[in-house]
């Protein structure tokens, strides 16, 4: 009777071991998974880490991602640095009220229910000329970075708008708004760019 007692207790423990394994490879898994690279201190909002999974399909592609980087002498930062065959972006990601609407005003001002987004859009044309013109130098040749704002939750009701020479769109639209235009960068051009934006645009969480 002890013995089938002992031959029970152990089969019981050898199950829960094992599920105990299972349940911690599982866990680990789902981490690497859904784990994102920007530090849990630096994210503000869902916005940058919905960008970044939307990224990550990219890279198949041949594009290259930095995150979070910090502009030089500045506060500022740009969410996503993205490098790839089609050419070089800053896209910052933003996360809006969705009870308020999105509008546009002549092409020149953006408006998020009453208040003129004219700030943000030129913080995001501005981080975006330093990018190029710190990429540039570094690179001795010019290297243009084209600037853009992700918007998550409100809805857009265009699909992709230039208004003060920066690109607006729904942030479901980022992979389109970058694959869409014609390819003009060499897997050798992308490689260095992306190294100089490394050694020029340090990351912000390396503060």
């Amino acid at each position: 009777m002890a013995g089938v007692v002992f031959g029970i207790l152990l089969m019981s423990w050898r199950v829960g071991l094992t599920a105990a394994i299972l349940a911690a490879i599982a866990h680990t898994v789902y981490r690497a998974r859904t784990t994102s690279s920007v530090p849990a201190w630096r994210r503000p909002s869902v916005a940058e880490r919905r960008t970044e999974a939307q990224l990550r399909k990219l890279e198949r592609g041949g594009y290259r991602t930095l995150h979070a980087r910090a502009i030089p002498n500045s506060d500022a930062q740009i969410d996503h640095l993205v490098v790839g065959p089609t050419g070089v972006y800053a896209v910052d990601s933003e996360k809006w009220d969705r009870r308020l609407p999105v509008r546009v005003q002549n092409h020149r001002k953006l408006f998020h229910g009453p208040f003129n987004q004219k700030p943000r859009l030129d913080e995001a044309r501005w981080e975006a000329s330093q990018a190029s013109e710190l990429i540039s130098k570094a690179l001795g040749r010019e290297i243009i970075v084209v600037p853009s704002l992700a918007i998550y939750g409100p809805a857009v009701p265009w699909r992709i708008l230039n208004i003060r020479d920066v690109d607006v769109f729904s942030g479901s639209l980022v992979r389109k708004w970058i694959t869409k235009r014609e390819k003009s960068l060499t897997s050798d051009e992308i490689d260095s760019i992306y190294e100089a934006a490394q050694g020029v645009l340090p990351a912000r969480y390396g503060d």
